[in-house]
């Protein structure tokens, strides 16, 4: 099995308010997502988080997302396209302040949540978003959901793409995930969602809900560290993918 990137979103927590067990998962990640303060974050857990990403040799990318603390960037919100460049270059070029001044250099970008959805299949969005990535740092990898408008936009833009598949997650026909508002949207059988990894980076292809084979490109893997059973998976997928 070819080696794969292992990335998770961290940096949750704010303020008094402590989400996920980051110090515990970047022992089994390869690449870390760090929260910018808008949907999650603050600039003291950007600071700590940053730093023990560096000392355990874990690639940092900035996890931009929406202004929504409330509903967690998972709503979404209409900006234009205008909106959406800056409110990325915003985000990339706090973590990206944070990473140099602990000596180190930002490896890549993921967008967070809803706008990480909406700029899957809407390529206006998704452009304004590669344009941004571009503009701070052509070096910048983008991540992306695998075949998607935003991946499409990245190649478009000259930066280099990860197309990223998800450890815990439901995919549609059509390549996309399954929307969280269905029952069925999320993976909590550890076996199962390991099969569907294996699956999807020996085979190239995912079952979808639907029960049809669908072609997809896996370069990076993703769990989500505010999962209740996130280290213990993060683990296991160690483990299973010879990192």
């Amino acid at each position: 099995m070819r080696k794969i990137d292992l990335n998770c979103d961290l940096g949750e927590s704010f303020g008094i308010y402590q989400i996920g067990r980051d110090n515990e998962i970047l022992n089994y990640i390869t690449s870390a997502n760090i929260a910018c303060g808008f949907h999650a974050g603050d600039p003291n857990v950007m600071q700590r988080t940053v730093a023990v990403a560096m000392e355990k040799n874990v690639q940092i990318g900035a996890h931009p997302g929406f202004q929504d603390i409330a509903g967690f960037g998972r709503r979404q919100i209409e900006i234009s396209p205008n909106e959406a460049y800056n409110l990325v270059i915003y985000q990339i070029g706090a973590l990206k302040a944070f990473v140099e001044v602990e000596g180190g250099k930002l490896h890549h970008v993921k967008p967070h949540g809803a706008l990480y959805n909406m700029a899957a299949s809407n390529s206006i969005l998704a452009e304004a978003i590669a344009k941004a990535v571009r503009d701070v740092d052509q070096s910048l990898i983008l991540y992306g959901l695998a075949d998607s408008e935003l991946t499409k936009a990245g190649e478009t833009y000259g930066l280099q793409v990860f197309h990223e598949v998800f450890a815990d997650r439901t995919y549609q026909a059509d390549g996309m995930l399954t929307p969280r508002s269905a029952s069925h949207a999320i993976i909590t059988d550890e076996n199962e969602a390991l099969n569907q990894i294996l699956m999807m980076i020996n085979e190239g292809t995912v079952k979808s809900v639907e029960g049809t084979h669908v072609p997809i490109k896996a370069d990076t893997v993703c769990i989500h560290g505010d999962n209740d059973h996130a280290l213990a998976f993060a683990v296991k997928l160690h483990k299973a993918l010879g990192l």
